[in-house]
């Protein structure tokens, strides 16, 4: 190619390009048709009969559901409140209940009254729906923590664009402290959003504040470390963490059990997924299952830090060996000015993680 502006262009297209097709496959793949993956159900009640509606139901659904008896809807309340079942059909021949826990997943309640309204219909009789744990009503589909997931990584993996293409006559040390900083202030604005704004936290704010804290430390402080080695391909690399795979194994609008075994599996480790499940467990279910997601968030965070680490011993040896290398008898040449180029691939970089 002879022009070298067509071929600097060409190659910066291939950035954006590559975020459309990851950004296509991960989007559609999660959200365009979810549908029940051994989604956890109960069926509440003692006897051969409970043992055989059970059966019947597991029979007819296949891999979509995996199904259990309880004896009594205590149980399967204190399940719900646990998240370990989505939905439990309490039998009756005149008033069957689905008793769910739409703060869990409002798309997986709406699953399971698919699955058992018809049973309710055949019997002739209503079903009753009891929520056990509902979501508080400024936020009523309980969709509201995925947004915010959405802010607090925007604010973070747009800043590591920042932060690498601005800051990178910086010593790493420097970049590091702004990454705190950045990720305090991304922090408050996650709290902020979440309580006084918006109202999704009705208590705990602090609690809500300090996991945003560190799922956005965990993220500035993996990005910082990577820009060392991956230039302006981080910002790729980011999107692909922290967008492609984050929010859509979050569990944000689909649990799991909605979706196909790949972003269930990203599920159990994602940072993404332990944010918005941790704060649902901080908000609605007791702090049930608090502490593995905030392990989660320290596990990420325990990375970035060592990636960082690794990134500055990789810079102090890079100065090192620039120093043997340069010539003493030369002069030392004069500062170039930054180039028009220069400040445009800085700006492409930035205005494209946005």
């Amino acid at each position: 190619m002879r022009s070298p502006a067509l071929r600097h262009v060409l190659t910066h297209l291939v950035t954006p390009l590559l975020m459309c097709l990851g950004m296509g496959l991960a989007y559609m793949g999660a959200f365009v048709t979810p549908e029940p993956n051994h989604l956890p159900v109960a069926v509440v009640g003692t006897g051969p009969e409970t043992k055989v509606f059970a059966q019947t139901v597991k029979d007819k659904a296949g891999d979509k559901l995996d199904v259990r008896t309880v004896a009594s809807r205590a149980e399967a309340v204190d399940l719900l409140k646990s998240r370990d079942i989505t939905g439990a059909y309490v039998l009756s021949a005149k008033t069957p209940e689905l008793v769910v826990a739409t703060a869990a997943s409002d798309m997986g309640a709406v699953a399971v009254e698919k699955v058992f309204a018809p049973v309710a219909d055949r019997q002739g009789v209503p079903l009753k729906v009891t929520d056990v744990a509902p979501p508080v009503s400024d936020d009523p589909t309980g969709q509201g923590l995925f947004f915010l997931l959405i802010a607090l990584s925007i604010g973070s993996y747009a800043s590591v664009a920042a932060l690498g293409a601005a800051g990178a006559g910086l010593a790493l040390r420097i970049r590091a402290l702004l990454a705190v900083g950045v990720s305090a202030v991304v922090s408050v604005i996650g709290a902020a959003l979440a309580g006084p704004v918006f109202h999704l936290a009705h208590h705990d704010l602090a609690s809500v504040w300090a996991m945003s804290w560190l799922y956005s430390a965990g993220i500035l402080f993996l990005g910082v470390g990577l820009h060392t080695f991956l230039k302006r391909w981080t910002t790729l690399a980011m999107m692909v963490l922290f967008v492609m795979l984050n929010f859509t194994s979050s569990g944000g609008l689909f649990r799991p059990e909605l979706q196909n075994g790949f972003f269930g599996t990203l599920h159990a480790f994602w940072n993404g997924a332990g944010f918005v499940e941790g704060i649902r467990s901080l908000l609605y279910f007791d702090r049930d299952g608090l502490s593995g997601n905030v392990g989660t968030l320290v596990a990420w965070l325990v990375i970035g830090l060592l990636v960082t680490a690794v990134a500055g011993a990789v810079e102090r040896a890079r100065a090192r060996r620039a120093v043997r290398e340069e010539p003493v008898s030369e002069p030392e040449p004069e500062p170039q000015p930054v180039t028009e180029e220069a400040e445009a691939e800085e700006e492409l970089e930035e205005s494209v993680a946005v």
